[in-house]
């Protein structure tokens, strides 16, 4: 089975970042609902990410990575969203994008990799 290796440090390094930016984003513009929802989804990557690394089989490794990888995706229509209708500064939300891009490019290069070991 494979190991999360850094994409286990940069899913938490980025859920403590968007921890950092949501709640100031909350506490400055009041704003709760888009905030919440991408909240929700950019801290779950790497809860995933975790749950993976203890993975029974290569089976559920796969399936907890690929969770991750639609989190990361969902947590990046989040950010553009909050960008595009100003609630969040462009360029505190393009950086936060161009990390989500890279877990993004890491999780489903660990997919398609694990899921080529089994078949």
């Amino acid at each position: 089975m494979g190991r999360p290796g850094p994409v286990k440090e940069n899913s938490y390094a980025f859920a403590v970042r968007l921890v950092h930016v949501l709640r100031q984003l909350q506490e400055t513009e009041r704003e709760y609902v888009l905030s919440r929802q991408c909240l929700r989804s950019g801290t779950s990557i790497g809860a995933n990410v975790e749950e993976a690394g203890t993975g029974l089989s290569r089976k559920d490794f796969i399936a907890k990575m690929a969770i991750a990888s639609k989190e990361a995706r969902e947590s990046h229509y989040w950010l553009r969203l909050l960008r595009d209708s100003q609630c969040l500064e462009a360029e505190t939300a393009e950086k936060l994008l161009c990390d989500c891009d890279e877990l993004i490019k890491l999780l489903t290069a660990i997919v398609k990799t694990t899921q080529a070991k089994v078949h």
